[in-house]
């Protein structure tokens, strides 16, 4: 299993970025989520939002409903977090992870791989 986060940079209070995880190693039929997380600088790492690849249920942190979508492409083996709206304080290292833990929805049984992708927001 492997997973790798990428496409972070540099926007904007208010504007938009996408940030992508590819996977591997996983089937179709895998009973398995794909999350997305994130760590400021001296702050402690908090879940984003996940999604299962097999049905496509979803789950987000109250701080980012409305605002992040998080999808899936099973054929590209490809998540993506879409960030509208972002604000200074989404600033930080985002990181991609898989459950396959049943409670995957409140973040349990996350294992992460990779040094994930740095999105910044200036004000």
């Amino acid at each position: 299993v492997q997973l790798q986060a990428f496409g972070g940079g540099l926007v904007q209070a208010g504007g938009s970025l996408r940030v992508s995880c590819a996977v591997s190693g996983f089937t179709l039929e895998d009973d398995v989520a794909i999350g997305w997380f994130r760590q400021a600088p001296g702050q402690e790492r908090g879940f984003v939002a996940a999604i299962h690849r097999s049905d496509g249920a979803t789950s987000y942190a109250d701080s980012v409903k409305g605002r992040f979508t998080i999808s899936r492409d099973n054929a590209k083996n490809t998540v993506y977090l879409q960030m509208n709206g972002l604000k200074p304080e989404d600033t930080a290292v985002y990181y991609c992870a898989y459950s396959q833990n049943v409670n995957w929805r409140m973040a349990v049984g996350f294992n992460f791989w990779g040094q994930g992708t740095l999105v910044t927001v200036s004000s």
